[in-house]
């Protein structure tokens, strides 16, 4: 039945497996990719052709659009006006809705098999869906069946993400290869052209392949370009007018608004469609694939398309209701202002509600040259709202100005309340941007501005991101205080969304001041949040029960919490809280030994990000502190950095882990003084009783480093063991959380050279090389033979450098430029750049000035240390 495709019987087999497998209730999910023309629709429609039959065939595909309508392709999915999906759509007032209506749609019948065609052109709402389902789709018994080019999944883009979230999931992965000459050669019989040439032109691509020999010139077209305008020119004149208006409508047509665009002209597209120019669907006509439509559109002079664009605006609008993602595509095409001003805001905020927020960023910045044509209050509005969705692309200094720019019209317009809520908006940008200072001061300018205008609803929200930053930066009983008057106001209020928000903050503050009901009550505030449809603030929930197990020390349930923290904000679409637990996930690798995975995920996430604002707290010190651990010369200098970061900020986490780790480090590199500079700022912020595992951890270290220190009453272990001088029993206990680094410590503590030995070993096994050459020292002051290590640098080189890469980072050191450093050593500058490239990857940084950095730190310069 159907078509016959070359080449792709492989791909079509692996795909009816998956459906027999869903015929036994195995679901699973099909992944195909290639380039643009690799023909994915071709096999997905031979497939359907296939399928219809015997399976429930859900067919659909996303829109090429400046902003991709929200759940549009879901929205086009062929399903019966009553059914689970359909009606869940259609309540825009509960999109959370629509995640378990997907699951009930594709259990509905079995199997059911669900394809979404070009999911690279997805909105972040359909992501966020798929991915949910994705997760399910083994026990449901159904299908998903995904198409996307392989270059549209950017190392950091949300495709790229999602991908990466369905590890662990059912997938049958197929990427489509080119045809092979023997395949062209087959296809090009008959034509009189030559197989040979047409393959080496191609590539094997499919697409290019039929519309360069479809092409009526008796040359070989040399582009992709010239075959489709090749097969275009031969079309009559009316047919291509006509089909230079379809091209400016992407993916497809509805026969409704063909035949508003064309009118009885409609018809002459019959030729296009004998041609295998253009398809006709059930509702739509289509190209016959989208990159001819893109050619037709570009080689479009631009007046004219404008013009076409205008007449898409005014067909759209006589639909009566209108899609307004479509209808602003149109209108910024056709420089239509007057069109774009009167729906885009809607749009985006639309969007934004269906957690779509890439489309609703991208809406509104579509506006924002256009402001002026707005009433001020409406100004003020998109100002406020697109400063919100900046900070959920972690644009968070853009968010700052945008923010700010809406509350001074708020308050020309004396609208005290509106100017009040946005400062509480502005107040969390600056503290995303690591401002913190400013933020609490926005903050308090907010409650005060709320309080005297008598609007108890959002004075709470003021309150309560006041009391948030408290407790977040060392002054939980300020916070709780704070916190509590939210609460009451919420309630007062009546509303629910505050009132656990306040609970999941409350919880951090009152296990930071020893309160053990601090953790039930983050839990509570998750459970309700989920319940509550507030899923924002459930990912907060989990973040913050993260940072509060591992502080405790809880790392099983940190496990649990990070495993169903990750999963839930992945699918939900909540990054920069993914972020946050997947650093935690982390830190567990770390502590159980599996140093190389821990280092390959904070490098990501550390890379991942070019806006990370107080995010970079929770990864870059412990990226820092490995490359300390391992003996990197650049750690000293990079945890300088950070820490003078952290301090700045305020954030108690980021101090604490960035305290923490330059503490380990002045031991590891046998400096004091730093240890001594450290402590006096990060000891008296760590006096809460919620800190006392980290105050532990740093009294430890700067024991370590031969500073007095008295160890807490009643202590937490391991490490109150430790201070006591208990090395058997910190050690038993670390062995038993399975913590190989801590264990070698502990043994290294006992006097004794059976388990010194012992403990240098361990720290070989994990290529900790600092401690290692620490406990080797105490080898030798117990009178032991030292064993020899894995080959390991000397002191004075401790990065492999060569002489001559050594002489060139004294000099990079001192400032010199790489013109300046081959006049010195009578080089050529092409040769010091060798050198100098070799320098930072064998140092581990990226830049001069880190080089210059490490070089201070290894003596090779008169720069002095930084101690923070």
């Amino acid at each position: 039945m159907g078509r016959h495709l070359l080449e792709r019987d492989a791909e079509l087999g692996l795909l009816a497996d998956a459906v027999a497998g869903a015929f036994v209730g195995q679901g699973s999910i099909a992944l195909v990719t290639g380039e643009a023309g690799i023909g994915k629709t071709s096999i997905v429609r031979t497939f359907a052709d296939r399928v219809r039959d015997t399976s429930r065939l859900l067919l659909t595909a996303c829109d090429d659009l400046m902003a991709p309508r929200t759940l549009g392709a879901l929205r086009d999915a062929p399903l019966a006006a009553d059914s689970p999906l359909a009606v869940a759509l259609a309540d825009d007032r509960r999109p959370d809705r629509v995640f378990p209506a997907l699951l009930d749609e594709l259990a509905r019948e079995a199997p059911t098999v669900l394809v979404v065609e070009d999911v690279h052109w997805a909105d972040d709402a359909t992501l966020d869906l798929l991915l949910y389902a994705a997760r399910r789709i083994e026990s449901i018994g159904a299908v998903l069946v995904l198409t996307y080019r392989d270059s549209a999944a950017e190392a950091q883009g949300p495709l790229h993400r999602l991908l990466g979230a369905l590890a662990g999931c059912p997938v049958r992965r197929m990427p489509l290869a080119p045809l092979s000459p023997a395949a062209v050669a087959s296809l090009s019989a008959g034509t009189g052209r030559d197989a040979a040439a047409v393959y080496a032109i191609t590539g094997g691509n499919p697409f290019f392949v039929t519309e360069s020999l479809a092409a009526g010139d008796d040359a070989l077209p040399a582009s992709i370009v010239e075959a489709v305008l090749a097969r275009f020119r031969q079309l009559s004149r009316p047919c291509r007018d006509a089909l230079a208006q379809l091209s400016v409508v992407p993916s497809y047509a509805s026969f409704d608004l063909a035949g508003r665009l064309l009118g009885p002209a409609v018809d002459v597209l019959a030729e296009a469609e004998l041609a295998g120019v253009v398809e006709v669907r059930a509702d739509s006509l289509t190209f016959r694939h989208e990159l001819a439509r893109r050619v037709v559109e570009q080689s479009l002079p631009t007046l004219l398309r404008r013009r076409l664009n205008q007449a898409v605006v005014t067909a759209l609008r006589a639909q009566g209701r209108p899609e307004q993602a479509r209808l602003v595509h149109h209108a910024v095409q056709a420089g239509d202002v007057a069109t774009l001003l009167e729906i885009a805001p809607d749009a985006a905020r639309e969007a934004a509600a269906a957690g779509a927020h890439r489309q609703a960023l991208v809406l509104f910045e579509s506006v924002l040259p256009y402001l002026p044509g707005l009433a001020e209050a409406e100004q003020a509005a998109v100002l406020d709202d697109a400063g919100w969705e900046l900070y959920n692309a972690h644009r968070f200094q853009d968010a700052v100005r945008s923010g700010r720019e809406a509350a001074r019209r708020y308050e020309r317009l004396g609208d005290r309340v509106a100017q009040g809520g946005c400062l509480v908006r502005v107040s969390r940008h600056l503290f995303m941007t690591g401002m913190t200072d400013e933020a609490e001061q926005v903050a308090r300018e907010a409650v005060d501005l709320l309080g005297a205008a008598g609007d108890d609803a959002a004075l709470a929200h003021a309150c309560l991101y006041l009391g948030a930053i408290l407790a977040l930066t060392g002054r939980p009983e300020l916070g709780v205080a704070s916190l509590e008057v939210a609460r009451r106001l919420a309630a007062r209020s009546d509303q629910p969304g505050p009132a656990v928000l306040c609970l999941n903050y409350l919880g951090g503050a009152n296990a930071e001041l020893g309160d053990p009901t601090g953790r039930s009550d983050l839990r509570a505030s998750i459970a309700a949040s989920v319940s509550g449809g507030f899923y924002e603030y459930a990912a907060r929930g989990y973040t913050n029960l993260a940072e509060l197990l591992y502080r405790e020390g809880r790392l099983t349930e940190l496990d649990d919490c990070v495993r169903d923290g990750l999963s839930f904000t992945r699918e939900r679409g909540f990054w920069s809280h993914a972020y946050n637990l997947e650093v935690h996930r982390c830190l567990l690798l770390l502590r159980r030994g599996d140093w190389a995975g821990a280092e390959a995920g904070l490098r990501l996430l550390v890379d991942s990000v070019d806006d990370p604002g107080m995010l970079f707290a929770y990864s870059e010190p412990w990226l820092a502190r490995l490359a300390a651990r391992r003996g990197a010369p650049a750690a000293g200098p990079q945890l300088a950095r950070v820490w003078e970061r952290a301090t700045a900020q305020r954030l108690q986490i980021g101090v604490a882990y960035a305290g923490i780790a330059y503490l380990e480090w002045a031991w590891l590199a046998d400096r004091p003084h730093t240890a001594r500079a450290v402590a006096d700022q990060l000891l008296p912020r760590l006096q809460h009783p919620g800190a006392a595992l980290l105050l532990s951890e740093a009294l430890r270290y700067l024991a370590l480093t031969g500073v007095p220190v008295t160890a807490l009453p009643g202590g937490p272990e391991p490490y109150a063991s430790v201070l006591r001088g208990d090395w058997q029993s910190a050690a038993a206990q670390w062995r038993a959380v399975g913590d190989p680094y801590e264990t070698a410590l502990a043994l290294a503590g006992s006097g004794r050279v059976s388990e010194t030995l012992e403990a240098v070993r361990m720290l070989d096994d994990l290529g900790a090389t600092a401690a290692a050459d620490r406990v080797r020292d105490r080898l030798r002051a117990l009178g032991s033979r030292v064993p020899r290590g894995p080959q390991r640098q000397t002191r004075a080189n401790p990065a492999g450098l060569t002489e001559r890469q050594l002489g060139v980072l004294r000099l990079l050191g001192a400032g010199l430029t790489n013109a300046e450093i081959a006049d010195r050593l009578v080089l050529s500058v092409r040769t010091v750049d060798h050198h100098v490239a070799a320098v930072l990857v064998k140092l581990g940084v990226h830049s001069r000035h880190q080089a210059r950095a490490a070089a201070a730190d290894l003596g090779l310069t008169d720069q002095p240390e930084l101690v923070g």
